[in-house]
């Protein structure tokens, strides 16, 4: 049996996170995404390619994601041409990142019926007012209006997604929300208030420094601790701890979360953080992301990434399936990344925030979270 592939922290690959278009219909300020897609998109083939050579190597969890990837006008076709690798049991879960904003109940039964498994909905506040704000609709005198009209369509697509089979209570549907000292921290208890009414597991996340355009400082993270604590004060929880090679540390109410759930099932109301910035989680991280244009990131921090366009499109016969694997294979055994550890400790002893950053530094909206 070959030996397991680990890069230089032991760790093993494990999600691949596959960015399907760097567009979005929303210009939320922690992104702020392009509003087109750069040259050179994968093709339908190419992505089957690369996931089933990830799957080769290990990795057994998908993550399509974008930018918005409900923009992908291929998406069902995709998650059907992936569906056998996840049948024949290497890929354990195709899963789904979107706001929410386009998914109609027609869209919702056409991916589950093609084979998606997971579908996570965005949404960063309980208002109209506060929606608006964090979806970048702007100041205008309009701008609360749309912020309702988003929020009823998010509010929506949950009831789509929950009336296509997919089931909070198995974490088959959660909710995440971006959170930022002074943008929306008033939204945390309606938030929480809102995903209890649903069932739904709501996931905080604290404000990142991806990219180079979202203005982020320090300052305006609010620790995941402090969103425990406040919601806590609310609404009792227990904690559940964050599984091996998770993200999110997970926390359970007491009460059974609220009327819609009774807290027996895996998923439900229960509350998740994602404590990037406070409590970095580098040590077990086993996410590799793709692009839409076929650049592989070790790290969603990465200061550079690894083109396999060539691999991918290695000849007349289509992609390079043996090139591709080795390819990975070494891109993962070199990997070393545990920049948010690293930033952690720069800044604890004093260094500036850009003085830790990588540069170039990609955009979230190319790296897909």
């Amino acid at each position: 049996m070959a030996a397991p592939l680990l890069d230089r922290h032991g760790r093993p690959p494990g999600v691949l996170r596959l960015s399907l278009t760097a567009r979005c219909n929303l210009a939320c300020p922690y992104c702020l995404p392009d509003d087109r897609d750069p040259p050179g998109l994968l093709s339908t083939g190419e992505r089957v390619a690369l996931v089933t050579a990830a799957v080769g190597l290990g990795v057994h969890s998908l993550r399509l994601t974008g930018g918005e990837p409900l923009l992908h006008p291929r998406l069902e076709e995709l998650i059907a041409a992936l569906r056998p690798l996840r049948d024949a049991g290497g890929l354990r879960e195709i899963a789904l990142t979107s706001n929410g904003s386009l998914l109609s109940a027609e869209r919702a039964h056409a991916l589950r019926a093609a084979g998606l498994d997971r579908i996570t909905l965005s949404l960063d506040g309980a208002d109209g007012a506060s929606v608006a704000r964090m979806a970048g609709f702007g100041a205008s005198a309009a701008a609360p209006g749309q912020g309702d009209a988003l929020l009823a369509r998010v509010l929506a697509a949950i009831e789509h997604a929950r009336a296509a089979g997919f089931d909070p209570s198995s974490g088959q549907l959660k909710l995440n929300s971006v959170i930022a000292r002074g943008r929306n921290d008033d939204q945390l208890l309606p938030l929480a208030a809102l995903a209890r009414e649903r069932g739904l597991e709501l996931r905080l996340i604290e404000f990142m420094d991806v990219g180079s355009r979202n203005g982020w400082s320090p300052e305006q993270v609010l620790p995941a601790a402090e969103m425990v604590r406040r919601i806590g004060a609310r609404w009792p929880l227990e904690p559940l701890g964050r599984p091996s090679h998770g993200t999110a540390s997970r926390w359970r109410y007491r009460d059974g979360g609220g009327a819609a759930d009774q807290g027996n099932g895996p998923g439900g109301s229960h509350l998740a953080v994602v404590a990037s910035i406070s409590a970095p989680f580098c040590g077990d991280c086993n996410r590799l992301r793709v692009t839409a244009d076929g650049m592989a990131y070790t790290c969603l921090f990465a200061s550079s990434g690894t083109d396999l366009k060539p691999v991918l499109r290695g000849g007349p016969a289509g992609p390079d399936a043996a090139g591709l694997s080795n390819v990975l294979a070494a891109l993962w055994r070199q990997r070393a990344d545990r920049y948010s550890e690293e930033r952690s400790t720069a800044l604890a002893y004093g260094a500036s925030p850009t003085s830790t950053r990588p540069q170039p530094h990609a955009e979230m909206a190319y790296l897909g979270g």
